[in-house]
């Protein structure tokens, strides 16, 4: 990790200034929304742009990059994203921000993929976990941050605006000096999503789900927290405690992911974030109650995204699992479109508990499936599963793709330690066989 780290700081430190900006202007909107006085279903379409505007950038940003190439590409976005962080505050408007939303969730789609195409080709079959496992934690680690950085100025001026827009513009200074030429930009042809359906049912639907369940957590969890009443502070640390328990649970589930039948244990996380989020809706007003629930939920639905992945993987050919990336993100994309939308109509309804009424659903929905799924078909011996990669929401085809070579890379050297294992197995017992003392020949008696 550290040779990773050596080879790659600057990439990297580019990667966290954007990751923090992004996190901070997340919870900045929906607290800054409440103060405006605007209704959580406004919010809830402010916050769904984001989530179109990314989608359709994963669509447009490829071809961007084949005409005009990395560096273009990475520049403009980039500008893009730093000026619409400071109308943001110019202009106070839902609409207003709707637009903005999709711009910079349309830009910050095109950045991922350049930077993950830079990643991708600085790194080595040696490496190449690694530097995947550290752009996980980098991303995760910059959410996190942008959280604390909400209380070092007043979210109803300018300053806080101005900041993101500051580190994201300064984000590109080490990423545009440090990064090696542009790589060639190529990803897979989607799969289509009738033949995916047919070949992981859970995954397709799990993902979907999923989708749905990220975008909530990652668009309305200040705006739930706004609306209970929590100050800027229990706020900020609501927030960080979604993404903390992720960080923390990711790597323990992914151990758990490779020893066991990932259906089942779908099934177990899933009713686990299914039970926070119901204690979510009847906890009472203590922040560090609501802390825990909040920790517990991060926990169990961040690293459900990758164990849905390399549980449709295991249904694939290692030549189907690029094309299948495509259309499995694109799945998951429009599940986190309608997200917002739905925890805002929910939150107009029934008050704030309606932000963990739609995570128990949805969470609940997943577990039924998954149980379900297990009486259609039977488990997939461990030993034939592939490998479970940390791998966080937003990433991109890029990043999916690159978590598939590591896992080719794990495969393939299990495979040739298996053999080099055998050949000197049959190597001592030829030696054992020739180191045996001949049985001398009887003399006849005369």
């Amino acid at each position: 990790m550290l040779t990773v780290l050596r080879s790659s700081w600057a990439l990297m430190l580019g990667i966290l200034l954007i990751m923090i900006g992004n996190g901070l202007q997340g919870t900045l909107l929906g607290v800054r929304g409440t103060l405006e006085q605007i209704d959580p279903g406004w919010m809830g379409m402010v916050m769904s742009a984001y989530f179109i505007g990314f989608l359709g950038g994963s669509k447009i940003a490829p071809m961007l990059l084949r005409r005009v190439g990395h560096v273009r590409v990475f520049a403009a976005l980039g500008s893009l994203v730093s000026a619409a962080f400071i109308l943001y505050a110019v202009y106070v408007d839902p609409v207003f921000w709707w637009f903005l939303r999709l711009v910079v969730g349309f830009c910050l789609s095109g950045l991922y993929v350049v930077a993950e195409s830079w990643i991708n080709d600085s790194s080595t079959t040696e490496n190449r976990g690694q530097a995947l496992s550290l752009y996980t934690m980098i991303q995760m680690a910059g959410i996190v941050i942008g959280q604390l950085l909400l209380n070092i100025s007043d979210p109803a001026g300018y300053g806080l605006f101005v900041l993101i827009s500051v580190l994201v513009s300064v984000s590109f200074t080490p990423i545009l000096l440090s990064a090696s030429p542009a790589p060639v930009f190529q990803t897979s042809k989607p799969m289509s999503l009738r033949e995916l359906m047919r070949v992981s049912p859970l995954g397709c639907v799990g993902l979907f789900l999923m989708g749905g369940v990220f975008s909530a957590l990652f668009g309305m969890a200040s705006i739930y927290a706004a609306e209970r009443g929590f100050s800027v502070l229990e706020i900020s640390w609501f927030t960080m405690a979604i993404y903390a328990g992720g960080m923390l649970f990711q790597f323990p589930i992914g151990w758990l992911s490779d020893r066991m039948d990932r259906r089942l244990l779908i099934v177990i996380i899933t009713a686990m974030g299914t039970f926070s989020a119901l204690l979510g809706m009847l906890a009472s007003d203590s922040v560090w109650v609501l802390l825990g629930i909040a920790l517990l939920i991060g926990g169990t639905t961040n690293p459900l995204y990758p164990l849905l992945l390399a549980y449709t993987n295991d249904h694939l050919e290692y030549e189907q699992m690029s094309s299948a990336s495509g259309g499995l993100i694109f799945i998951n994309g429009v599940g986190a479109m309608g997200g917002p939308i739905l925890v805002g109509y929910l939150m107009q309804k029934t008050g704030p508990s309606g932000f963990f009424l739609f995570i128990a659903v949805l969470s609940g929905l997943i577990c039924l499936y998954s149980l379900y799924r297990m009486t259609q078909s039977d488990a997939i011996a461990v030993a034939d599963t592939g490998s479970y990669v940390p791998l966080y929401s937003s990433s991109t085809q890029v990043a999916s793709e690159l978590a598939i070579e590591y896992q080719e890379d794990q495969e393939q050297e299990e495979q040739e330690q298996e053999e080099q294992e055998e050949r000197e197995e049959q190597e001592q017992h030829a030696a054992e066989h020739d180191a045996s003392p001949a049985t001398a020949p009887q003399t006849p008696r005369a």
